[in-house]
C-alpha cells in the first residue's frame, strides 16, 4: 500500500511555515515599535493606523464611502 503522506515533503511544508510565521512575528513586533516611536513624536496612532489603512485602498472606493458617510450624516441631522 502507498503512503499517500510524503514525510519529507510535509516536513518541509511545516518548517516553511513555521518560518513565515517567526517572520511575520518579528515584522509585528517593528511595526509596534514604530508606532511607538510615532506616538513618542507626538502622533496620534489611532489617527495614523486610519490614514495607513485609507491608503490602502482605491481612491475612487474611498471617495464613495465619504460621499455616503456624508449623506448619512446628513440624513440623521448631523450636517457636516
Amino acid at each position: 500500500m502507498d503512503d499517500p503522506i510524503q514525510g519529507d515533503q510535509l516536513k518541509n511544508t511545516v518548517e516553511r511555515i513555521e518560518r513565515l510565521e517567526e517572520e511575520k512575528k518579528t515584522i509585528s513586533d517593528d511595526i509596534k515599535e514604530v508606532y511607538a516611536e510615532a506616538k513618542g513624536n507626538g502622533y496620534d496612532v489611532k489617527v495614523l493606523r486610519k490614514v495607513i489603512a485609507l491608503r490602502k485602498r482605491d481612491r475612487d472606493e474611498r471617495a464613495e464611502e465619504e460621499a455616503l458617510i456624508d449623506l448619512y450624516l446628513q440624513a440623521v441631522g448631523e450636517t457636516a
